[in-house]
């Protein structure tokens, strides 16, 4: 089940101390170039490499980023574990249908920096957001925006709405390609 956003009350004391990522090796990596490759992980946007170690550093930028709203005085560690980072392939990208769903999943709990204490316990969230695919994504390309750009942006607002501190970002959507 996905989470519910928590109470600003009780994030109010937070401050965030580190984020701490885990992608499991044991998720499946594809570098298909087809429209849906069957894998956890499909991201393109690296140059070929360890995409187990590029979604982590994408993931620590965008929950660092979500969670600078945190102005308390408790310093706290979130700890993230990937669970799905599907995003467009080249092949996908470049269709000129208005299709395509950039699958973000990984659950997160929250502990005390100091003592290790958990704050709270591991809950799932989901970051799907619709992917741009055609003439709309040769338009943001042009414009300096990338899948990276787009998914660490709501990877982002996904967790600062998570932790109370920003608006509840997630809409229901039905997309071809999720």
């Amino acid at each position: 089940t996905d989470y519910a956003p928590l109470d600003a009350g009780v994030t109010a004391g937070w401050r965030l101390a580190d984020v701490r990522v885990n992608v499991p090796k044991s998720l499946s990596v594809s570098e298909a170039e087809t429209l849906l490759p069957n894998a956890d992980i499909v991201w393109r946007e690296d140059p070929a490499g360890d995409r187990h170690a590029q979604v982590a550093t994408i993931m620590k930028n965008a929950v660092t980023l979500g969670a600078q709203g945190l102005r308390g005085s408790r310093p706290v560690i979130i700890e993230v574990t990937v669970t799905r980072f599907h995003a467009l392939t080249f092949v996908a990208e470049q269709s000129e249908a208005d299709w395509g769903v950039h699958n973000i999943r990984f659950s997160a709990r929250v502990l005390d920096a100091r003592s290790g204490e958990v704050l709270l316990d591991s809950v799932d969230i989901r970051a799907e957001l619709p992917a741009l695919s055609g003439q709309a994504m040769k338009a943001a390309r042009a414009k300096g925006q990338t899948q990276k750009k787009m998914i660490t942006a709501h990877v982002a607002k996904t967790i600062a709405g998570w932790l109370g501190i920003g608006p509840d970002n997630r809409t229901e959507f039905t997309r071809q390609g999720n």
